[in-house]
């Protein structure tokens, strides 16, 4: 089949305007899924070419036949594997763009961890129980969205004092607080080249952990002000540049660990998330083996895309544009998983 024949559709969320927008510069039809009521960005960015609502995420699998039909390539994000959970993201019968089994891996921290350490990754601290800690920590809800929920301790009794508000969670890990500069590195991988390509940085705007400094420490404890770190936008980063070949080589490490932990391994973008400390030491907390919102700020393309490509290039793009080379070589099942 010809491109053409092709539609690329994903969840109306997360990165799905670049996406979108990247399939279309490429040529291909797009599809945007979308929640009731949530529509309007897509229609308005004018990048999707046809919009499918629908009441509630599970109800994908309602209209995954006519998808099957229509020969629609689904692409991952962040959104849509939270809302719809890795398990069933893995019982999708239509094509869907990476490695389903690796996102298993991304969504358990103790797999995850394993999978860092593995490569060679420097990691924080684990504190088993709350009675080990004897430095900051952050403590990590699993599955919480954007950041939603962690909050800092720094000894025994705070974290009990804290905890107080979770009442009945019971998965959560308890990290080494690394302090420096949060930087996310963005990668692309294609086994069709089995190049590596880092396509840009960005650092998380989170509240109120980024508008607290603009708070005197005084007033901070007389309104008893506690840091939260969720996630409300994307700030991009141009790191400095003697720092780029260990980048390089921790995307290496784990793209070849991928190839041992499952079949095909990870392809595609995904991104690695990082504390650079004073020594200029990198400590990797997090890894997420699909396109992140960090991207989001290069729609037009990166200053480190722009080295590399004489044309506007998102890491939505370029994964259109992995899918378009596979079809036109006939390797289409190579980036589908």
């Amino acid at each position: 089949m010809k491109q053409a024949d092709y539609t690329i559709a994903t969840l109306g969320s997360h990165t799905a305007l670049q996406i979108l927008k990247g399939a279309k510069d490429e040529g291909f039809k797009t599809l945007a899924i979308c929640l009731k009521g949530r529509s309007e960005p897509y229609r308005s960015y004018n990048v999707a070419d046809e919009i499918i609502e629908i009441e509630k995420p599970s109800d994908f699998f309602a209209i995954e036949e006519e998808l099957i039909k229509r020969n629609v390539i689904i692409i991952p994000h962040g959104s849509f594997v939270s809302y719809l959970g890795h398990k069933s993201v893995c019982d999708i019968k239509a094509m869907h763009y990476g490695t389903k089994a690796i996102l298993e891996w991304e969504s358990n921290r103790t797999m995850e961890r394993q999978w860092l350490k593995k490569s060679g990754i420097n990691v924080p601290r684990i504190f088993e129980t709350p009675e080990e800690i004897n430095c900051a920590v952050i403590v990590k809800f699993h599955g919480a969205h954007g950041g939603k929920g962690y909050f800092l301790a720094h000894s025994t009794a705070e974290f009990y004092e804290r905890f107080k508000e979770y009442t009945g969670e019971d998965d959560y890990v308890i990290q080494e607080y690394i302090v420096g500069v949060p930087i996310y590195a963005h990668y692309f991988y294609s086994r069709l080249t089995s190049e590596l390509e880092v396509m840009g940085f960005d650092k998380r705007y989170e509240s109120n952990a980024d508008s607290i400094g603009r708070i005197a420490a005084k007033d901070q404890l007389d309104v008893n002000i506690s840091t939260s770190y969720t996630i409300t936008g994307n700030v991009p980063v141009v790191l400095r540049e003697s720092l780029l070949p260990l980048v390089f080589e921790m995307g290496h490490s784990v793209i070849k660990t991928s190839q041992d932990l499952v079949e095909n391994g990870l392809f595609g973008p995904f991104c690695l998330e990082m504390i650079i400390d004073k020594n200029l030491k990198f400590w990797t907390f997090e890894i997420s083996a699909r396109i992140v919102a960090g991207t989001n700020p290069y729609v037009n393309g990166s200053p480190y895309t722009w080295l590399r490509y004489d044309e506007p290039m998102s890491t939505g793009r370029r994964l259109a544009r992995d899918i378009k080379e596979a079809i036109e070589a006939n390797q289409l099942d190579k980036v589908l998983g």
